[in-house]
């Protein structure tokens, strides 16, 4: 496909997403998933171009805006004083999360190895922080609650990552706990330590 025709289809799946995003908006429906829907039909249609999109174009271009998004409009404040509470859900939960979905994947499909069920526990277990801001406040939940649930949702990528990259790494050799709980002490200095540089 040419640049012209690449163009022209990045224009058309943009005036598609506004059109569907505007429309669902009137009858008060989750936009995402909509756009799901509508995505998964258009993808039967004869023609439509098939869009790949690199993982790091999401996890560098993509995820940062959004966490950013979310993050600015949660009190520092109410999270430090429900830190004990996040801090469980972000590690603990994720943690218990994956092993639980991991063994699960793997029990039920006997064709994955115990390393690919646990990649994919990784992927599912955290909660998507745009996601959590928007229904939680369609919900008019306990500000005790929301705070929680926006703290964890913001926290609970590194420990997810941090999964992941374990079980990629065992589907080709020997994992080393202590390396894992390394790379994840890292993620987390790393990652506050930048934040708080660039906040």
């Amino acid at each position: 496909m040419d640049a012209v025709g690449t163009i022209t289809w990045i224009v058309v799946f943009v005036l598609v997403t506004v059109t569907v995003t505007g429309l669902v908006g009137r009858v008060n429906f989750s936009a995402p998933v909509a756009l799901v829907v509508v995505g998964g039909a258009v993808s039967f249609i004869p023609g439509i171009p098939q869009v790949g999109v690199e993982p790091e174009l999401i996890l560098y271009g993509l995820l940062p805006p959004l966490l950013f998004a979310a993050a600015i409009r949660t009190s520092i404040i109410d999270v430090r004083g429900r830190g004990d509470s996040i801090l469980l859900l972000s590690v603990g939960l994720v943690a218990f999360t994956v092993v639980t979905v991991g063994f699960a994947t793997w029990m039920l499909v006997p064709a994955i190895t115990l390393a690919a069920g646990f990649a994919f526990a990784a992927v599912v277990a955290p909660t998507d922080a745009v996601a959590v801001t928007a229904i939680a406040g369609r919900l008019g939940l306990p500000r005790r609650v929301v705070t929680i649930l926006e703290g964890e949702s913001l926290l609970n990528d590194a420990t997810a990552l941090v999964a992941l990259n374990a079980a990629i790494a065992a589907l080709v050799s020997v994992v080393n706990p202590v390396e894992i709980g390394l790379e994840f002490v890292l993620a987390v200095v790393v990652g506050a330590g930048v934040g708080l540089l660039v906040g």
